[in-house]
C-alpha cells in the first residue's frame, strides 16, 4: 500500500516544526523533523571535536535515532535524550554548516527515505521536496520574514537569563539563511511544484488550520 508523503521546506525559524507537528496530529500522520537529525549530527561532531576531514569515519560510530515517546518525537544519541541540547544557537549554526557536508547528508539520506516509505509522514527540512522526497504527494515551502522569525525567537528565549539581543538573533537568522541558500550541496530553495505558504501575519493556530486545509485540498485533487 502506497504511503502518503508531505514535504515541508523553508528557512530556519519559520515555524515548520511547530506547525508540522499540529498538522500531522490532525491528519494522523507521523511527523519527521529532519532538522533535528542534522542538529544531532552537529552535536555529535561538536562534542567529539571532529575535524571536517574525519567526519566520514566518525559517522560510522554515530548512533542517532528518532523515538516517539507519548506521541512526541525525541532525539537520541545512543541512549541519551538530546532533544534539548540540539536547540542551542551554537548547535543551530553548527548544523547549518555541517549539513552542507556530503558525508553528513549521505549518512541521513537513506534514514529519511526509509521512514517515508514505511509511514504516512509530514517531513520538514531544507531539501525535502527537492532532494529527499522529490515525488512527495504535496510539497509546501513554508516561510516568514526574517524580522518576524527573529521576533518569535526572541520571545521564545526572553525568559532565559542569557537571552541574546534581538539584533543578534536577527543577524544569526540572516546569516543562516544565506548559508543555507548558497551551499553547494542541496541548497535551500522552493521546489518548482511546491506551494508557497507565508506565516508572517499568522499565529500558530491560524497557520496550522490553514495548512491542514491546504494539504487536504491538494490530496483531494484541489
Amino acid at each position: 500500500m502506497k504511503t502518503v508523503n508531505i514535504a515541508i521546506d523553508g528557512p530556519a525559524g519559520a515555524g515548520k516544526s511547530s506547525i508540522a507537528k499540529k498538522v500531522s496530529a490532525e491528519l494522523g500522520y507521523i511527523y519527521v523533523d529532519t532538522g533535528a537529525l542534522y542538529r544531532a549530527v552537529a552535536l555529535y561532531l561538536t562534542e567529539n571535536e571532529t575535524a571536517d576531514a574525519d567526519i566520514p569515519e566518525a559517522l560510522k560510530n554515530a548512533d542517532i535515532s528518532l523515538r516517539f515517546v507519548d506521541g512526541e518525537q525525541r532525539v537520541y544519541l545512543g541512549n541519551r535524550d538530546v532533544s534539548g541540547l540540539i536547540r542551542t544557537p551554537a548547535i543551530s549554526m553548527a548544523a547549518s554548516r555541517t549539513s552542507a557536508i556530503p558525508a553528513v547528508r549521505e549518512y541521513l539520506f537513506e534514514t529519511q527515505k526509509k521512514i517515508a516509505r514505511e509511514n504516512n509522514v509530514i517531513m520538514d527540512g531544507r531539501d525535502i521536496g527537492t532532494v529527499v522526497l522529490p515525488d512527495a504527494d504535496v510539497k509546501i515551502f513554508l516561510t516568514a520574514s526574517a524580522e518576524e522569525r527573529a521576533n518569535r525567537r526572541f520571545r521564545e528565549l526572553s525568559e532565559k537569563p542569557d537571552c541574546p539581543a534581538y539584533q543578534e538573533i536577527l543577524d544569526d537568522i540572516i546569516k543562516r539563511d544565506y548559508n543555507d541558500m548558497h551551499r553547494e550541496t542541496a541548497p535551500l530553495k522552493q521546489a518548482d511544484d511546491a506551494v508557497l505558504f507565508d506565516t508572517t501575519s499568522m499565529n500558530l493556530e491560524e497557520s496550522s488550520e490553514k495548512l491542514t486545509e491546504l494539504i487536504r485540498s491538494k490530496l483531494n485533487g484541489g
